[in-house]
C-alpha cells in the first residue's frame, strides 16, 4: 500500500470510525484548554447572576436559614440546598465572590471535566463518528460563554448529571442516583431526566430493588436541607421547588413568536405540561420499554434467567431523550438553558436515520437560534422545527445494535480505497 493510501486510510479512520473517537477527543480536549484560557483573557466577563448567587449564600453566612429571607440582586433564592453549599465553597474560595477571574478559571475546570465525562459517554456508546466532536467543541460560542463568561449554576448541575450517567453506564446505580440527586439539588432542571431514569431502574433492577435507590435520591435532598426545613419548612419547599414560577417573556428563546398574553396564560402552560406527559407515556410504552415488553412485567422482580440487562445505548438514549422531550415542551427556555441539552444533541441526532447533511444542518440551525440575541419570531420558530425533526427522528430510531456501524462516510471512503487498489493490481 502506498504512503498516500495509508495516510488517507488513517484520516478516514480518525474522522469517521467510532472506535477512534478517543483520538479526536484527546486532541480536542487539549485544544479546549487553550481556548478557555484565551476566552477568559481576551473576552470581557459579563455580570448576570454571580453577584446574586454570592448575595444569596452570604445571607446564610450571616445566619439566616429562612428561604423566604434569602435573596440577591435578581430576586429570591430559588434553588435547593445543594446550590447553597456548593456556592458557599465558591464564596470562600473566591474571596467572598470578589475574585471573578479565579471563578472563571474554576468554571473553565468544570467545563473541561464535563467534556471528559461527555467524551466517555460517546466512547462507550459508539454511536457518533469522531468528527462530530468538532461540532461539539469548536462551533458553540454560547456554551463557552455560559461557562466562563457568565458563571451560571446550570453547568454545575450538568457536570454532576454527566457524572451520574457515567456511573449508570458502569451499572453503579446507587452511586449514580447519589450524584444524580446532587445535580438536582443544584438546579431542578435535572428532573427532566428522572422519568427515563426511573424506567431504567425498574428495567434493570425490578421494583423492590429500585426503592433503595429512590431512598438515596430522597436523602440527598432532605439531609442538606435540614437547617432550612427546621427554620421554615414551607418557605424552603415553596422557594426551592416552585414548579409554577413564571418566566419573563423578554428572555424566552423558544416562544418569542407568541403574544406575551398567551405566553403567560396558565392554560397554555398546562397544555405544554399535558403534551410533555403524553410524549413521555408514548416513549415509555412504545420506545424505551423494549426489554420487558409490558409495564406490568416491568414492576415484577426479574428472574435470574431473564435477560433484562440494559446496553450502553439503552441507558444513554433513554436518559437523553427523556430530557429532550422536556426541553421541547418547556414553558420557556433562557439562554443559559442551552447547556441542559447541548452535549446530548449530537448523540440523539446520530441515533436517528436522518441523512448526515440533515443532522449537521439541524445542529447548525439550533446553534444559530441560541446565538440570536434577542430572540426573534423566526429564530424561535426555527428552533421548534429543529426540535420536531429530532423528536420524530428519535421516535423512528432503532437501537438494537450495541455499537453503531462505521458511518456512511467512512464506509464510502473504504469502498473507494478498495476500488483504487483493484485498479493498481
Amino acid at each position: 500500500m502506498h504512503l498516500k493510501d495509508r495516510l488517507l486510510q488513517a484520516k478516514n479512520r480518525f474522522l469517521f470510525d467510532p472506535t477512534y473517537l478517543w483520538v479526536a477527543a484527546s486532541l480536542l480536549w487539549l485544544a479546549e484548554v487553550v481556548v478557555n484560557v484565551l476566552v477568559i483573557n481576551k473576552i470581557n466577563y459579563t455580570e448576570i447572576d454571580w453577584e446574586a448567587y454570592m448575595d444569596e449564600v452570604e445571607g446564610v453566612v450571616n445566619g439566616s436559614y429562612d428561604y423566604m429571607q434569602l435573596k440577591g440582586g435578581t430576586g429570591p433564592l430559588v434553588y435547593p440546598a445543594g446550590f447553597v453549599y456548593f456556592y458557599l465553597i465558591l464564596y470562600y474560595v473566591t474571596g467572598y465572590g470578589a475574585n471573578i477571574r479565579l471563578a472563571q478559571y474554576i468554571f473553565a475546570g468544570f467545563y473541561l471535566i464535563n467534556l471528559l465525562l461527555v467524551f466517555r459517554i460517546y466512547q462507550r456508546t459508539m454511536k457518533c463518528p469522531p468528527y462530530v466532536l468538532i461540532f461539539m467543541c469548536c462551533t458553540s460560542y454560547r456554551i463557552h460563554s455560559i461557562y466562563v463568561l457568565r458563571l451560571f449554576n446550570d453547568p454545575v448541575a450538568m457536570l454532576f448529571l454527566y457524572l451520574a450517567v457515567n456511573l449508570f453506564l458502569d451499572k453503579k446505580w446507587a452511586w449514580g442516583c447519589f450524584w444524580f440527586s446532587i445535580a438536582v439539588s443544584i438546579k431542578m432542571n435535572v428532573l427532566l431526566f428522572a422519568p427515563g431514569l426511573l424506567l431504567l431502574l425498574l428495567t434493570e433492577l425490578g421494583f423492590w430493588s429500585t426503592i433503595p435507590r429512590l431512598v438515596i435520591c430522597a436523602l440527598v435532598q432532605v439531609v442538606p436541607a435540614i437547617p432550612f426545613l427546621l427554620e421554615n419548612p414551607k418557605g424552603y419547599i415553596v422557594r426551592s421547588f416552585d414548579l409554577g414560577r413564571q418566566f419573563f417573556f423578554k428572555w424566552t428563546v423558544n416562544w418569542r413568536f407568541l403574544p406575551e398574553e398567551l405566553f403567560l396564560n396558565r392554560y397554555f402552560q398546562m397544555t405544554l405540561l399535558s403534551l410533555h406527559v403524553i410524549l413521555l407515556v408514548l416513549f415509555t410504552v412504545f420506545k424505551w420499554n423494549r426489554k420487558t415488553g409490558s409495564l406490568k412485567k416491568l414492576l415484577q422482580r426479574p428472574e435470574k434467567k431473564e435477560e433484562r440487562k440494559l446496553s450502553e445505548n439503552d441507558i444513554v438514549f433513554t436518559l437523553f431523550s427523556s430530557n429532550f422531550i422536556g426541553m421541547c415542551f418547556s414553558r420557556s427556555l433562557h439562554y443559559q438553558f442551552y447547556v441542559w441539552y447541548f452535549h446530548t444533541l449530537h448523540y440523539l441526532l446520530w441515533c436517528t436515520g436522518l441523512p448526515t447533511v440533515l443532522k449537521i444542518l439541524t445542529l447548525g440551525v439550533i446553534e444559530l437560534c441560541w446565538n440570536t440575541y434577542p430572540s426573534t419570531n423566526q429564530s424561535s420558530a426555527a428552533l421548534h422545527v429543529c426540535h420536531l425533526v429530532l423528536l420524530v427522528g428519535s421516535w423512528l430510531s432503532r437501537l438494537e445494535e450495541k455499537k453503531a456501524d462505521i458511518s456512511e462516510e467512512y464506509t464510502t471512503s473504504k469502498d473507494t480505497k478498495k476500488k483504487r487498489k483493484a485498479k493498481l493490481t
